[in-house]
């Protein structure tokens, strides 16, 4: 990661982390085990105080810019709620519509232009590479919120985060990943972070949504077993982690092709008869079918749980980023 110039005066006995201060965050693969042990204590202790008190001051002054290209309700609530629970601010564009972008103004200009305003950027866009391309035009740190079917970084961290709360650890687990495996940036992403780990990593998916050549060839070079199937379940007794997607309409030229596989798999209490009693069923979320409703009393169902869990990761790393953890 390239250290920023940011400079601050800083009050008597203040430290700063150099492995998080001032940097962008763009793809897991900038972490290393001891960085996300960091975060994840960092969270842990997050969690603990919004439970005494709610709020505090550590980024009092601190300014956020919301940067986003594409619709969220997740992602961009989960970073306002995370800074103004610092006691920062911050300054939501979640139409680009309404923007300059829609005068022709480009990514790189936007982000300097935002980047006067505020301490910080999350950004989130359609194309692959968008978050690197911003930071190398900023001077400020970038956070990458999404970047079409790259990379979700803060996503896979709140993932890993949830497994870990859930399960009291994340080694020796086997993580079955299913449905849109081929598009899914918050897969991915989680993917590579799990190479970390003493993991086993199940793929299932219909044939033309399969987990890329690309990642699959870079798991394996991390030691990790994999297997894939379109049979969910030849895997689902031995899995400790049930990670579904939705099928992304939104990311298919052809809606023949999406019409062919959006109901390829439907997680009901029935299909869970089957899963171990004690396991977690997680979502990034919005679902639209691939989960029934009927599961969400389900002890095993942590994906509500996912979502609050990853507005203690954003706070850490926000903290973190910012300079007052």
């Amino acid at each position: 990661m390239t250290t920023r110039r940011i400079t601050e005066h800083l009050p008597f006995g203040e430290k700063r982390d150099p492995r998080f201060f001032g940097q962008d965050i763009l793809s897991v693969s900038q972490f290393d085990r001891d960085d996300l042990e960091t975060i994840f204590a960092v969270a842990h202790e997050m969690y603990g105080i919004v439970e005494r008190i709610g709020s505090f001051d550590l980024l009092k002054g601190k300014i956020l810019t919301n940067l986003f290209y594409e619709p969220s309700t997740r992602t961009s609530s989960s970073f306002v709620a995370a800074i103004e629970r610092l006691g920062g601010s911050v300054v939501q564009i979640n139409n680009v519509t309404y923007s300059s972008v829609s005068k022709g103004e480009t990514l790189e200009d936007t982000v300097r232009t935002m980047e006067s305003y505020t301490d910080a950027i999350v950004l989130r866009h359609p194309e692959k590479g968008s978050a690197a391309r911003a930071a190398a035009a900023a001077a400020k740190p970038v956070i990458n919120a999404g970047d079409g079917p790259g990379e979700h970084p803060t996503q896979a961290l709140l993932d890993a985060y949830t497994i870990r709360e859930e399960m009291g650890t994340m080694d020796g687990l086997t993580v079955t990943m299913l449905g849109d495996l081929k598009y899914g940036r918050t897969v991915h992403s989680l993917a590579k972070l799990l190479t970390m780990y003493d993991v086993k990593i199940n793929y299932v998916s219909p044939d033309i949504l399969e987990m890329p050549e690309s990642l699959v060839a870079e798991v394996d070079a991390a030691g990790i077993e994999q297997h894939a199937t379109a049979d969910l379940d030849e895997v689902l007794a031995a899995t400790d982690i049930l990670y579904v997607t939705r099928i992304q309409k939104e990311r298919f030229e052809d809606p023949s092709e999406y019409d062919l596989v959006k109901d390829s798999y439907v997680i009901t209490p029935e299909t869970l008869s089957g899963a171990k009693e004690r396991m977690a069923v997680m979502h990034p979320l919005p679902r639209v079918g691939e989960i029934s409703t009927d599961v969400d009393s389900d002890p095993r169902a942590a994906y509500f749980r996912q979502m609050e869990y990853g507005m203690y990761v954003r706070m850490a790393l926000l903290a973190l980023v910012l300079g007052r953890a």
